[in-house]
């Protein structure tokens, strides 16, 4: 198959949005076919079904995977970026993988988060239209500051879909329509493999209508489950996806460069090889085995500097604390407080931060092409900032133990892999 990494890589590094400069490194989100909202409507090519949301991706990436599937199955290896990807492909399995399969990169969406990825990847909508903009959220409709994962007030330490206490319904939340649903009115048989302590979880809830939710506890239960499955539905049109996060558990802890982080993604692919090999011996080429990740990371060495309780004087140009990503925060100014506000920063962090007004963030397409979520804009603020090189911000009431982070623009978080192969 066509080596796309080579093709690919200078087109996606060098695209830019009219409007917006987020830096000389930047790389922007190519939401017109090459990027994490375009892989539904392939799904549902590739399933012989009616397509859903933003356009399929770019004919490059279909011309080897045209044809219609009996199984699609889609890996989310959560936090695995490009780069990271593409220090084991010398390495067994995928060295010996790789000549039969298509290898070619993609980006994440903005903010590069797994709140936000994942429900492009449940919608095929752009996060303007479906609103989740972040792994923090400003919800002007429950008066508060929400963690988009937890489903719950970001204040709170452990709390876990508090949210509904509210009369927050995680099923009926979003604006758009969810894949799942649409693939089962189908026909197709939607499965969603995630591990059993967030199968049952408010993010599952809000994305998974239509699918059938499966619990795992680790590798081995993941691939035989999913194994055990596939030859339940011998004759059935099936979609699974496979939703596995321990890479980006521990680039957050350790850093992605970490050798715990390496270890861990070498046995995922030794247990991989293992399902792989169990699915070629009844192969009959109708199904397609895809590997992607909602983001990557990039190395946030822990700096005072950037915890924004040591400055007051900022704190009291906001209305409330920033929220979205420490790598993409939303900053919500007091009326008269913006040049101050700017005055400060500027001196404070120097060419480490890039002010953009939300709103110019927004019309740019940073956040999607098209028309946006009637709510987005208050979401987003007054302010997107933009860190440059490694620096963040971080705002919340409580220790900083982050090695890794993702959300921004730089290449180790936006560029992702797009790994596909016929079995």
């Amino acid at each position: 198959m066509p080596d796309l990494l080579s093709t690919l890589l200078p087109l996606l590094q060098s695209r830019r949005l009219p409007g917006l400069d987020a830096g000389p490194t930047a790389v922007y989100p190519a939401y017109d076919g090459y990027s994490l909202p375009n892989l539904p409507a392939s799904v549902c090519q590739w399933l012989g079904q009616p397509t859903l949301g933003a356009m399929p991706l770019a004919p490059a990436y279909l011309e080897s995977l045209g044809k219609r599937y009996q199984h699609v199955i889609v890996m989310l290896v959560d936090g695995l970026g490009l780069n990271l990807f593409e220090t084991f492909l010398e390495q067994t399995p995928w060295r010996n993988w790789l000549p039969d399969s298509l290898l070619a990169p993609l980006t994440s969406v903005s903010p590069s988060t797994t709140a936000t990825a994942l429900t492009s990847l449940w919608t095929g909508a752009y996060p303007s239209e479906h609103g989740i903009l972040g792994y923090e959220l400003w919800l002007k409709e429950y008066s508060l500051i929400a963690n988009m994962i937890q489903h719950s007030p970001a204040a709170f330490n452990g709390d876990v879909g508090g949210l509904q206490r509210a009369g927050f319904d995680p099923a009926n939340f979003l604006p758009t329509p969810r894949l799942g649903q649409h693939l089962s009115t189908g026909g197709v048989d939607v499965f969603a493999l995630q591990p059993a302590a967030i199968a049952r979880s408010g993010l599952s809830t809000m994305l998974l209508t239509g699918a059938e939710v499966v619990g795992y506890r680790n590798l081995s239960d993941l691939w035989v489950t999913l194994d055990h499955l596939l030859q339940r539905q011998r004759g059935r049109t099936t979609y699974a996806t496979v939703y596995w996060s321990d890479v980006d558990e521990l680039s957050h802890r350790f850093g992605p460069q970490d050798e715990r982080v390496v270890l861990e993604f070498e046995t995922f692919s030794r247990t991989l090889q293992n399902f792989v090999f169990r699915l070629q011996k009844r192969a009959q080429g109708d199904t397609l085995l895809v590997m992607l990740a909602d983001h990557g990371q990039i190395h946030t060495p822990l700096n005072p500097r950037y915890e924004l309780h040591l400055y007051p004087d900022l704190l009291a140009d906001l209305v409330m604390a920033p929220s979205g990503e420490n790598r993409l925060p939303y900053f919500f100014l007091r009326p008269g407080r913006a040049e101050h506000a700017r005055a400060v920063i500027q001196k404070t962090w120097p060419d480490e931060f890039l002010i953009v007004a939300s709103e110019a963030a927004l019309s740019a397409g940073l956040f999607g092409p098209g028309q946006s979520y009637a709510r987005t804009p208050e979401r987003l603020g007054d302010w997107v900032l933009i860190p440059q090189g490694g620096t963040y911000m971080w705002w919340a009431n409580k220790e900083n133990p982050l090695h890794g982070r993702h959300g921004g623009l730089s290449p180790q978080e936006m560029l992702v892999p797009f790994w596909a192969m016929e079995i």
